[in-house]
């Protein structure tokens, strides 16, 4: 089945121009055009954007996923080479992210039972003691 860009866009959640702005780039070599010059998506193309956009999502830059397309594009064991340290460079550094994300987010929890804590010991009173925990 083929795809305008309008739908292609809403079945990935992006705007259309993101779309076009990754065809400007190089990045969607593979999509086919109309005779009028219209892009076409396939199913395939919906995958290969998939993946361009867990690249974007896990840090890439466009030149980046650019050079990703690239290598994908050759056939051989030096491109699968790179493709696979490319993605356990992603994994890695998205696992980092996590786990400082995790770290933040205890610290979040943790202070919003302290306030919690906080609202119900001075529930009814007036004023509340400044805390001097912050």
């Amino acid at each position: 089945m083929l795809y305008t860009v309008g739908e292609m866009a809403k079945m990935l959640g992006v705007p259309a121009s993101t779309l076009r702005y990754y065809d400007k780039e190089g990045l969607l070599p593979f999509v086919e055009r109309s005779s009028g010059g219209i892009r076409m998506f396939s199913d395939k193309d919906l995958e290969w954007l998939r993946i361009i956009e867990c690249l974007k999502k896990s840090g890439l830059s466009i030149k980046e996923i650019k050079n990703f397309i690239d290598m994908a594009q050759q056939n051989n064991m030096e491109s699968l080479t790179g493709r696979l340290q490319l993605f356990r460079s992603r994994r890695d550094a998205v696992k980092k992210q996590i786990e400082e994300m995790q770290k933040t987010l205890a610290l979040l929890e943790y202070k919003c039972r302290y306030y919690e804590q906080a609202i119900q010991d001075y529930e009814g009173e007036e004023t509340a003691p400044c805390p001097s925990d912050l």
